[in-house]
Order: structure tokens, then C-alpha cells, then sequence
């Protein structure tokens, strides 16, 4: 079939289940994506290259898609039907968990009734959110001692949950004791999502699958293992739904369909960058050590048991990472001590960053050390790893013993992993150009933070640049692809984000803006509040801030939603608020976010007001439409942290280059943020809502109005002080 015929199929399914919906409402955009997504697809060259021919076509659509698109829409019908007729699989791919269940909760239940051509879809999720049963099982075997139990409490919790170690321990034991006869019984499917209440993250840990630890089809488990029943469900789908961490992560490891044989959909594509960055970051622990003796005490019995000829040098490697480690935590606190104490009262760990990524000369060999030492371990792990699935296969009746002696190495292994990936990294060095410019360096950093009896250094290390990492590990994948977004444009072009997701000069690439169908002028108002204070002078900002915050608060009749750049901020907030309002305003951390909503909701259906005072996480992604949020206050542009390692060094790496941080870098991040957060107001085309905007910088610098171009075109009310 051609690819003009694939497009124009994909474009009838898309009309026929359009016009199929009871009262829907025809959008021009909406089809114009559509198509866009039909002729991306058609065109792309999926499946293997014979050998000479030459480099297959591939096909990127970058889209955004204003707020009342119906982009799910618009993606999903053209993107399953010509992977039908193509025989080939859709990825979906978004950043948040509301969309994904919408997705699978919604909108594909919808269309898998609606398409004449029956498909299966699947929500993926990383090996992590499931249980492993074997470890449950010991685990939760009365009066059994494991290697597991003794790691239920390591080195990284805290004093004061070490002074109890063994009521801690009853309890986990109860615990999983649950766990296990929920399992048992059919009452749980073994997803740690699905569970009533979700476990701390240092309960579930001892008891999630992990890829280290497991030995796959020869576990005596297998045949009933939870993530590998819902592998199954994958395989057999048609569609599937990830998120932008699990496909990053997942990059060459086949838990999802090769990209170089699907169609690749990422929604909330605004993202990816960020996640990529993320990613690609490492760090390693200098000062809590312990776990090399226990990981190298385990690798030698098991190693003597299967005759591993490398682990002879074990005890060599293990003394020299141990030894190195120690040396570096010593030589950061020899060179940089007085700075990171000096920071002892600064909220969250004390940080400090090496300038242009070149390290102290004197951190440089402890590190080659320590990289040596961590791949001749892991060179000796492996080799373990091999014997023991190995004599897995070779010997069933064995299989539960040999699983166990499998985890007890493997569940220590990416501690090992993440020394030598933060010791190579950190070791990379920039070099000169023939321009006498540098290479571009990683930001590199170190923490220091006291928790309980340790003193806790560690070292960081991260890529600079999200479009050069996603050019090497993402796009050198992928065949056909589209990016949406409602926000990808700044000041009027895809620009930044194209360098940002490392399309930027790619000829594959196309791009489409399709507009919101909200008359935004009509249904909105955006008041620019001008305060006296400069808002780079936070303490007498906030103050006036707040003050005009509470008089525009008390007008609120129904739902609103504030949104602080800082904790600190919000906190001044809160300790204001008189006592009648503070019955009606909803802090986020409060409560669990699903029962703020519910909450929040429950109010204002019965006529009541309610506000919720949010941060970031708030800004995107929330949906609250009519009377749910009929005024949204914005306290202060959202400028990304100024202390933040890895946009520091991007910035500086930014000026010896002879480039403006602020305008290529800053300006570009704030105005795609500060959209986001502005479309938290009008959500449907019956919509009525105010903004407002505490920051004078908005319509007094030259930089402000550029953000205004980038946000939807409400009436413009100037107010001041």
C-alpha cells in the first residue's frame, strides 16, 4: 500500500469516529493535526535495512496544539490506523500520570469501539512498580532471617528509625506478611500503584522486581510473576502507553517496541528535555560504604559455589573502591569543607559546583581509582551472573536456591553500577577546540547533608545539553514521530525547543501550530499587578505580595487556584490568611493531592468558595474546568531555581561561548512554564476566569513582553500598586 493511501486511510477512520461522537463539535485544528499526523506517519520507513541501501526515511512532526484541541484525538485515531494497516505497533508516551490513565481509562476504551479494525492497548510500567514474589515470599515467611531482612534497614534511613530497629522490623514483616495473602487470595494483582494504601518507598523496595536481582523465565516463579503476566498483556497490544522516564530508561533494553519498527507519539512533549537531562544524571554516595563489604562478601560466596575463576581479584577491588571512596570524601571535604558548611542553615543539602567542569587536580586520580576498581568488580559480577543462570538451566530442581543467591548479589549491583557511571562522567575532563574554544562539559557537584549519626558527601555529575543526549540515545532510534504539546512555541517560534529536544536542523522534522478554539479575549482577563518592590528583593516582595494577594482573594466566590514559586512563599501565604478564609483554602502537601481535588471540587459544587495554594506540580497538568477555577494568581514569574547545578553550568558554559544565557536560556524555559501555568484558566469554550499576575517584570521589561507573546490572548488589564 503507498503512503498516500496509508495518510488517507488514517484521515476517513479519523472523520468517520469524529463524526460518530453524540454532540461533538468539528474543529478545524483539530483535523489539521490530524492530517499532519497521517502524512508523518505514512511517510516514515519502519522495519530492517538491507544491507547497502541507503538511510531510511524518517518522519518527525513537532505540533502544538492549543488548550481545547482534542489533540489526544487527533494523534491517536490517524497513528492506530496506520499502524493497523502497517502492521506495526503505536507507542504513546506522555510525562504525567493523569494523562496516562486518561489514555487508557478513556480514550482508548472509546476508540477501541469505535474503530472497525479491533486493537489491544497497554499501560507499560517499569519492572520497579511490580513484586517480586520470591523476595515477598521470604520476606514474609514468619521467623525466616534473609539476606533481605537484614537490608530492610540501610545505612542511608535515619537515627531516629534506627532506634528502633526491631518494632521496624515487626511491622515490615506484618507488612508483607499482607502483602503476600492479599497475593495469594486474588485480592491484589501484585502493582504497586493498585495497592489502598501506597507503601513508603523504603517498605517497598526490598520486595520490588528489580532487573539485577532477577533470573526471568528460570525463576520458579515465573510462570505466575506479575510483571512478566503483564508483559504478556504488551506484547500482545497493538498500543501502548508509557511515560517519558520508562522510555528513556528502557532505551536499548526491549521491554518496549523498537523504535525503529513503531510510531512514536510523545504527549506533553514539553518535557522531554527535562526528563532526558534526568536521566542521563548520576551521582554516588562517598561516605556510607558499608554495602561494598556486604555486596563483596556475598559475590565471594557465591562466586566460591560456582567456581568463578574472576573473583580472585574481588577482595583487591573491593579494599581499592573502598579505600578510593573514603580518599575522595576526605579530599571534597579538604577543598571545598568550609564552603558546604557555610551553607548549613540553606534549605535542602549544602552544594557545591566545580566551575567550567574541570575538576581538582587532586580529585582526579581517586577517581580513575575508583572507576578501575568499580568495572574490574562489575567485569566479576557478571561473570557470576552468567554461572548462576548458568546452572539455573542446567539444574531446575535447584532453581529456588540459586534464584535466592541471584538476589542477594543482584540487589546490591546498581549501587555498584552508579559508582562507575558517576566516576566516568566525572572523569571526563573538557578539551580544547581548534577554535580555542572547550568542549562541552558535564555539570559536575558535590553535596554534603548530616542525617542522623553520618555525615553524608556525594558526588554529582550530569549532561548540560538534553538535545545532544536525546540526538545520540533517542533519535538515532527512532523512524517516525510526532511531539505535541500546547506549549512548545516561545516568542512565536519552535526554536528553543527544537535545540532543547535535539531536532533543531533536522531536515525529518516538520512543524504545525494549530491554535485553541477559546475566544481567549472574550472569556479572560489577565490583570498585570505592578508592585512597588522589585521582585528580585524577596523579602519586601513577598510582603506587598501578599497583602494584594489576600485583598483579591476574599473577591473569590467560587473556585480558585494560586500558584507559588517557593515553599517560603507559600508559607508567608498561609500564615497570613485570616481566620474566616482559612476554612476554605487547601494547601498542597495537606493531603494526598486526589482528596485535595475531591475536596476542592465537593466545595464548590455545593456553592462554596475554595482555593488551593499549590507549587509547580500544580501548574501543569490540572484540569479544573468552570467554576472549579474562575480565578487563577500567579505570585511571581516561575524563573527556574538560580541555584540549580546544571542550569548554572549551562549558563556559564553559555558566556565563555560568547552567548546571552538569559535570552537563549531562561527567557525561553519561563515563557513555556508560564504558559503551562496559565493554562490552568480556561479550560473549555464556556469558560469564564481571571488571571492574575503579581510580577511587574511581566509588562515592565523588554523580556516580559516577549512572555506576554507566548501566552493566549486575554484582555490586558494593568493595575497598580
Amino acid at each position: 500500500m503507498s503512503q498516500e493511501k496509508w495518510a488517507d486511510l488514517a484521515l476517513e477512520s479519523f472523520d468517520s469516529v469524529v463524526a460518530a461522537i453524540p454532540g461533538f463539535r468539528s474543529r478545524d485544528g483539530q483535523r489539521r493535526m490530524a492530517e499532519q499526523v497521517a502524512r508523518t506517519f505514512a511517510q516514515a520507513y519502519l522495519g530492517k535495512v538491507e544491507d547497502g541501501a541507503p538511510d531510511p526515511k524518517k518522519s518527525i512532526a513537532v505540533v502544538q496544539a492549543g488548550t481545547g484541541v482534542g489533540k489526544s484525538l487527533a494523534y491517536s485515531i490517524p497513528a492506530i490506523s496506520t499502524a493497523l494497516a502497517r502492521g506495526t505497533r503505536v507507542l504513546i508516551s506522555t510525562a504525567t500520570v493523569a494523562l496516562q490513565e486518561q489514555l487508557v481509562n478513556k480514550d482508548l476504551p472509546a476508540l477501541a469501539q469505535q474503530l472497525p479494525v479491533p486493537f489491544k492497548f497497554a499501560l507499560a510500567k517499569g519492572r520497579g512498580r511490580f513484586v517480586c514474589k520470591l523476595k515477598l515470599e521470604r520476606l514474609s515467611s514468619t521467623g525466616e532471617h534473609t539476606d533481605e531482612a537484614d537490608d530492610l534497614f540501610a545505612e542511608e534511613e535515619s537515627a531516629q528509625r534506627k532506634a528502633r530497629p526491631q518494632a521496624e522490623t515487626e511491622a515490615r514483616m506484618q507488612f508483607y506478611a499482607r502483602m503476600s495473602d492479599a497475593l495469594a487470595q486474588g485480592e491484589w494483582d501484585g502493582d504497586r500503584d493498585s495497592l489502598k494504601t501506597p507503601p513508603e518507598p523504603e517498605a517497598w523496595s526490598p520486595v520490588a522486581a528489580e532487573g539485577s536481582s532477577c533470573t526471568g523465565k528460570h525463576c520458579p516463579v515465573f510462570s505466575s510473576c506479575t510483571y512478566y503476566e503483564r508483559r504478556k498483556d504488551m506484547v500482545a497490544a497493538q498500543v501502548i502507553v508509557a511515560n517519558h522516564d520508562l522510555l528513556l530508561s528502557s532505551l536499548g533494553a526491549r521491554l518496549l517496541p523498537e523504535l525503529d519498527n513503531c510510531l512514536l507519539v510523545l504527549d506533553e512533549a514539553h518535557h522531554l528535555p527535562q526528563t532526558a537531562l534526568s536521566q542521563f544524571a548520576c551521582e554516588m554516595d562517598l561516605s556510607r560504604l558499608q554495602w561494598i563489604d556486604k555486596l563483596t562478601s556475598r559475590a565471594l560466596r557465591v562466586g566460591q559455589l560456582m567456581e568463578v575463576e574472576e573473583i580472585a581479584e574481588l577482595p583487591s577491588h573491593s579494599a581499592g573502591l573502598r579505600q578510593h571512596l573514603t580518599d575522595l570524601a576526605r579530599l571534597v571535604m579538604e577543598i571545598y569543607g568550609a564552603e558546604l558548611k557555610g551553607q548549613k542553615d540553606s534549605w535542602g543539602p549544602a552544594r557545591v559546583r566545580a566551575p567550567r567542569g574541570v575538576l581538582p587536580e587532586p580529585l582526579v586520580n581517586p577517581l580513575a581509582q575508583v572507576m578501575h576498581h568499580a568495572s574490574g568488580f562489575l567485569d566479576a559480577l557478571r561473570a557470576i551472573s552468567k554461572a548462576l543462570r548458568a546452572e539455573i538451566k542446567d539444574k531446575p530442581e535447584e532453581a529456588q536456591r540459586l534464584s535466592a543467591l541471584y538476589a542477594q548479589v543482584g540487589t546490591l549491583a546498581p549501587r555498584l553500577e552508579a559508582v562507575h557511571d558517576t566516576a566516568q562522567l566525572l572523569s571526563q575532563q573538557p578539551e580544547p577546540q581548534a577554535d580555542g574554544s572547550t568542549s562541552v562539559p558535564h555539570a559536575k557537584w558535590f553535596t554534603l547533608e548530616i542525617d542522623g549519626d553520618y555525615i553524608v558527601v556525594k558526588a554529582h555529575a550530569s549532561p548540560i545539553l538534553p538535545g545532544a543526549t536525546l540526538r545520540h540515545h533517542l533519535w538515532s532510534q527512532v523512524r517516525g514521530a510526532v511531539l505535541t504539546s500546547a506549549t512548545l512555541t516561545t516568542c512565536g517560534n519552535f526554536d528553543f525547543f527544537l535545540r532543547e529536544a535535539g531536532l533543531h536542523g533536522d531536515t525529518s522534522v516538520q512543524t504545525l501550530e494549530v491554535a485553541s478554539p477559546f475566544d481567549y479575549a472574550a472569556q479572560g482577563t489577565l490583570v498585570a499587578h505592578q508592585t512597588r518592590s522589585d521582585p528580585r528583593e524577596a523579602q519586601a516582595f513577598t510582603a506587598e505580595m501578599v497583602d494584594a494577594l489576600l485583598h483579591d482573594l476574599a473577591q473569590v466566590q467560587a473556585g480558585a487556584l494560586v500558584l507559588f514559586t517557593s515553599r517560603d512563599q507559600m508559607r508567608q501565604a498561609v500564615d497570613a490568611l485570616p481566620s474566616h478564609m482559612r476554612s476554605y483554602v487547601l494547601v498542597q502537601n495537606a493531603m494526598p493531592r486526589t482528596l485535595l481535588l475531591a475536596d476542592h471540587r465537593s466545595r464548590v459544587e455545593s456553592g462554596l468558595p475554595s482555593i488551593i495554594f499549590g507549587m509547580q506540580s500544580f501548574g501543569e497538568g490540572l484540569d479544573l474546568p468552570g467554576a472549579l477555577c474562575e480565578s487563577l494568581f500567579i505570585t511571581k514569574l516561575p524563573f527556574a531555581p538560580p541555584d540549580d547545578p546544571v542550569g548554572e553550568s549551562r549558563a556559564e558554559w553559555l558566556r565563555t561561548s560568547g552567548r546571552n544565557p538569559f535570552n537563549e536560556l531562561v527567557v525561553p524555559a519561563t515563557a513555556i512554564r508560564l504558559a503551562q501555568w496559565v493554562g490552568r484558566a480556561i479550560r473549555t469554550e464556556e469558560d469564564q476566569a481571571h488571571v492574575y499576575c503579581y510580577d511587574r517584570r511581566l509588562v515592565a521589561t523588554s523580556y516580559g513582553a516577549q512572555l506576554l507573546k507566548g501566552l493566549p490572548p486575554f484582555t490586558l488589564a494593568k493595575r497598580s500598586a
